[in-house]
């Protein structure tokens, strides 16, 4: 079950993996769910109503991946599920219109990994559980963990992971480079929200300028020159948003600054 909850008051909007008796996993139904609860939170983006997203599960995992309860080995169509199903969620959240942060505490694995790798930020509890169980079911690990292994831990490490279905724990993940920031696991919820709060009062154009530019050098490995001119034009972009005025203005009058996330005058 997916929950869907718009915090008017701080600006953002909250999705909840609500499965916690089977860890979140995610059926095609759940998937289903989840892609609507993105399109209705880009609704409420589109109304003014929230500038940031939070992604979370409920109880003692964030998500443990596809949930495979009722599969049946012989009749499986894996390919179907993951392109047909896992990947457009996938995407979809990663073209969300606004920051978005995930909370992951517990189990972060297959499909849940791809979750967070969709996501903008992620903050992990110290005590969270990441890598590729699937040495234990005859299958490889998906979602775009390959790339996210190979290209943070590298390939001996990613193999080492895969081959021993080994898993890590949140504050390695943080060490290694896969994620932002390991919190204390009692924590982790009240920090994620109250910096999600935080970034849904700010430049959110400028926000999503840079999460292009980030993609650009990430997916179609742009060098400095290149990336510079990119930051031009985004800049130049940007001195038409209501934010960029004010920001100067704010910085000029030495106050701080009251953003409206609105992109264009």
């Amino acid at each position: 079950m997916i929950e869907l909850t718009l915090h008017d008051d701080a600006g953002y909007a909250e999705v909840v993996l609500n499965a916690p008796q089977k860890m979140n996993s995610l059926d095609e139904a759940a998937l289903q769910e989840l892609a609507q609860a993105y399109t209705d939170a880009a609704r409420a983006v589109e109304a003014g109503q929230v500038r940031a997203l939070l992604l979370r599960g409920e109880g003692r995992g964030f998500c443990a991946g596809r949930d495979i309860s009722n599969v049946t080995p012989a009749t499986d169509d894996a390919y179907g599920y993951l392109s047909e199903k896992v990947t457009p969620v996938l995407r979809q959240m990663a073209e969300f219109p606004a920051p978005t942060f995930a909370a992951v505490q517990g189990a972060c694995l297959g499909v849940g990994l791809g979750l967070a790798i969709a996501t903008d930020v992620v903050y992990v509890g110290e005590g969270a559980k990441i890598g590729s169980p699937f040495a234990n079911l005859g299958a490889t690990l998906d979602s775009g963990g390959h790339a996210l292994f190979t290209e943070r831990l590298g390939a001996h490490r990613t193999l080492d992971l895969i081959y021993t279905a080994e898993l890590m724990s949140g504050a390695e993940a943080v060490r290694s480079g896969l994620f932002s920031r390991a919190v204390d696991d009692a924590e982790l919820l009240d920090f994620t929200r109250a910096t999600v709060a935080k970034v849904a009062r700010g430049a959110t154009a400028a926000f999503l300028a840079s999460r292009e530019l980030v993609a650009q050098v990430r997916d179609q490995r742009i060098g400095l020159w290149e990336s510079v001119e990119h930051e031009n034009r985004l800049q130049g972009e940007l001195c038409g948003t209501e934010d960029y005025a004010e920001g100067f203005a704010a910085f000029q009058q030495k106050r701080k600054p009251e953003f409206t996330g609105r992109p264009l005058r």
